[in-house]
Order: structure tokens, then sequence, then C-alpha cells
């Protein structure tokens, strides 16, 4: 892929700025509809901009162009947070903001593929996105495309059965041109992930399912950008994961000192108080 088509190209724009770009967005959509995953959408916003304006090549005029690289949203429920990368890449109007969630918007509270530009696959029944991405993988490489796939999910998502078939199935078949992420804010449905199931210690689980592992504060920029060109320019012929410990609600402190459950809920005076908090931390 030409230096041309990498995101990191397109813009002079720090990583820090698309970050908190990205954080505002998902706040503001949340403000619309009263609600939304906004925690998880905080926590992740540095891996989303890491993404986006570091390691993928797309074009923002052209979402389905072919030699694209693949970003899977695995957790539908974080769609909030990826329209919001969305529209900072370019590929969705930030004039459609406000209209997150209701009907006829092309922004669901649920990502569906169908729907959205740049939304891959429809990620609603969690522990389906790793065994899509093998699936794509294998196909860029058989039509000898060099594009990579990339799949964000969720620590959740490892205490399924499906999620380790596809590990297999991606070692099996040598798919370096596969690189998971997976967001661990220790958070699900059902309380602190590490309390539902023994899924831990993660890089060491991965390394012996012969997939290249590492484990990163998924909110230091600098640490990702390592990571993930790390596991671009990898040379062996194996799969690779980056394990992501984010914080739930980063970029806003009441939100962040509040115990932490699977969905945060936020009051209506709170929304643009948030806003508020997060405008002190804007990066100058």
């Amino acid at each position: 892929m030409t230096v041309e088509n990498r995101a990191v190209a397109r813009s002079n724009m720090t990583l820090e700025m698309r970050a908190w770009n990205i954080r505002r967005k998902a706040l503001l959509m949340g403000e619309v509809q009263g609600q939304g995953y906004i925690g998880q959408a905080l926590g992740v916003a540095d891996v989303l901009a890491t993404s986006y304006f570091h390691a993928l090549g797309y074009r923002s005029e052209d979402p389905e162009w072919e030699g694209r690289d693949r970003f899977l949203l695995s957790i539908g429920h974080y769609a909030i947070a990826l329209y919001a990368a969305l529209m900072e890449a370019g590929i969705l109007p930030e004039a459609e903001l406000e209209t997150y969630g209701m009907d006829d918007s092309r922004m669901p509270m649920s990502g569906m593929a169908s729907y959205t530009p740049g939304m891959e696959i429809t990620g609603g029944s969690l522990g389906q996105g790793l065994g899509i991405a093998v699936g794509m993988a294998m196909g860029l490489k058989r039509k000898k495309n060099p594009a990579f796939v990339y799949n964000l999910m969720s620590d959740g998502e490892l205490g399924e059965g499906s999620t380790w078939e596809a590990v297999m199935s991606a070692t099996q078949w040598k798919l370096d041109n596969l690189i998971c992420i997976v967001d661990f804010n220790n958070q699900q449905a059902d309380g602190p992930s590490r309390d539902a199931l023994a899924v831990g210690p993660e890089a060491p689980k991965w390394q012996a399912f012969g997939w290249h592992a590492q484990e990163v504060d998924g909110n230091d920029l600098e640490a990702l950008v390592a990571a993930f060109d790390t596991a671009r320019n990898l040379p062996e012929a194996k799969p690779r994961v980056i394990i992501c410990n984010t914080k739930m609600c980063k970029g806003v402190d009441f939100l962040e000192a509040r115990e932490m459950s699977h969905f945060v809920r936020v009051d209506a005076d709170e929304w643009a108080k948030a806003l508020d908090k997060l405008e002190e931390g804007k990066p100058q």
C-alpha cells in the first residue's frame, strides 16, 4: 500500500486531537438520545484514533475501495464510538450527528453494515466478529489483496467459544494479515469481566494458540502507535493481537470516578457538564 493511501499521510492533526474529537462527537450523539454506551466510547477513543489516523489505509470518499484495510466492529453496541471515528475520518458527514439513533438514520444505536458507510459488519451477537474477520482475511489472501483486516472486540467476547475457534483457525491458516484488537475495560453485562470467567492472563493465552500478542495501555497513544506498527510489520506468518487495557469514561473525570458498570447512566443535565469537562482537557 502506498504512503499516500495511509491515513497518517492525510493530516497534520495530532492523534491526541483526533481522540479528543472522537470523544466530543460521541458525547454529542449521546446527548441527542439521552443515552448510549458512552463509557466504552470514551475509553476506546484512543484506540480508534490510532486505527483511523495512523494504521488503516482507506479512502474517505470511497468507503468500499477494494484496497482498503477492513475495520470490523464485533461489539455492535460500541457503534456510537465508531460513528464518531467515521465522522472524524470524513466517511460520515458530521451534519448527520444529530440523527443518531433516530428513525431512518444511517446511525442506529447498534451497528448495522447495511445502514452505515464504513461499517463493515453487523456486530450484534457478541463473539462473531473474529470468525468473520478470519473469513475476510482468508478471502483477501486468495485474491492476493495486500489489505489488512482489523477486528475490534471486547474482553467479554473472550468468554465465547466461537472466539477461540476463530483464534485456532487463524493460526492454522497463518493469517498474517489479521490484527485483532481487544478492548479490555474489565466490564460486561454481568459485571467485571475477570469475575465472569477466568480470562487471564491474556497475552500468554493468545501466544499459546500461536498468535503474536502484545498488551498495552489502551489510553497511551505512544504505546498504541508502537504496538500497531509492530503488529503490521511483523515478519512472522502468524495472526496478531493487541490487548488494550482501557479506562471507561476516559477524559471526563466525574464519570471516571463513578462505580463502573457495563452501561454508564448519564443524567439529562450531565451531558453538557461532561462536554465542559472534556473541553477543559482539550489538547493545545
